[in-house]
């Protein structure tokens, strides 16, 4: 009796790979499942029409047009690994039939609160400019090396967006039991208040804040909405901790704000990267700057492959996935998220 074919999966994960979301006992799991065709993402739509119409599942964000989708009879959920929602594919046309398409970017939220708890600290306490003082013989001790610090115990700080990342945020937050404003319009106040926090407009959230962290994503609407106005709002040496996107932010404006003394900064992201060698804010005081590498750890990634396995499982036995964040067909075209480039 033949052996039953199983399930095909078109593997496109670029800019991933699959020895990277995968560790090798999952990777050996997801062969055992899954009959897995490997495929430049460029060319799914193109792939042969048997392929096209055995094909369960896509692991990747490959560009989609609704004939393709159409052909792609067995298709049950894209599996986007990049965790950037692009607008290249039939999103209409996936949703009309009933396929998910999902994101794993939840498993960055942990990783990349704990370094914006990390680069808040700092500014507050001044660890680096201390240490690179002390290696240099002209540190400062005691009371005389703390002019600048301050508590973030018992401080005022806003959210700015509050899905995993914020939400992950707070909660690491907590053990300082500060004031937490959040500003996110795209959830109702109720869940704001569930999650311990003050729902806030954003002239609030700046003006009376001493520690800012951006989490929002960027959007066809929200480009470069934080700008210098918002910055003048902000108390005078407050922080503002850059963890999402750098379009959201008027980033000359902050540049400017930092240089001026009215605040300090830090970001893991910038509007190019990776960022020029001659870009003005390597060398400027009071910003601290981290090349983009908040989530990027190996046990994030690894993460990444064990929740798709989780969310393969639920849907071969027909149930919705649960592990991943699945994308809304009222939002998703409205997200503006730049493609990763880079592990």
């Amino acid at each position: 009796m033949p052996k039953p074919r199983l399930p095909l999966v078109i593997s496109a994960p670029e800019p991933r790979s699959l020895d990277l979301i995968f560790s090798p006992e999952a990777r050996l799991e997801l062969h055992r499942r899954y009959d897995i065709h490997d495929a430049d993402p460029a060319g799914v739509g193109s792939l042969a029409p048997d392929i096209l119409a055995q094909a369960r599942y896509i692991i990747g964000q490959p560009p989609l047009t609704r004939e393709a989708i159409e052909r792609m009879t067995s298709l049950r959920c894209i599996f986007n690994v990049e965790s950037n929602l692009l607008d290249n594919m039939s999103y209409d046309t996936l949703f009309a039939r009933g396929i998910h398409v999902v994101t794993t970017g939840t498993v960055f939220a942990g990783p990349v609160a704990e370094l914006g708890l990390a680069m808040a600290l700092n500014l507050a306490r001044g660890i680096v400019d201390a240490d690179l003082a002390f290696r240099e013989g002209s540190e400062l001790w005691g009371s005389e090396g703390n002019r600048t610090a301050r508590l973030l115990s018992g401080a005022d700080i806003g959210i700015i967006g509050f899905g995993d990342l914020g939400r992950a945020l707070n909660r690491l937050l907590t053990g300082f039991r500060p004031r937490v404003r959040v500003f996110d319009p795209w959830l109702p106040s109720s869940m704001l208040v569930e999650a311990g926090t003050e729902p806030a407009g954003l002239d609030e959230v700046f003006a009376e804040s001493d520690f800012i962290f951006v989490v929002a994503s960027v959007t066809s609407e929200n480009r470069g909405f934080i700008d210098r106005d918002s910055f003048a709002k902000m108390r005078p040496g407050a922080a503002f901790i850059l963890l999402s996107r750098a379009d959201v932010v008027d980033f000359p404006a902050l540049m400017d704000a930092v240089s001026s003394g009215h605040i300090v900064a830090a970001s893991d992201v910038f509007p190019e990267e990776p960022l020029p060698r001659d870009h003005p804010v390597r060398g400027l005081p009071g910003f601290l700057c981290s090349a983009h590498r908040a989530g990027a750890l190996d046990a994030a990634f690894k993460k990444m492959g064990d929740v798709v396995l989780e969310d393969m499982a639920l849907m071969d036995r027909g149930l919705p996935p649960l592990r991943c964040k699945r994308a809304e067909r009222e939002t998703v075209q409205r997200m503006r998220s730049r493609p990763v480039t880079t592990n």
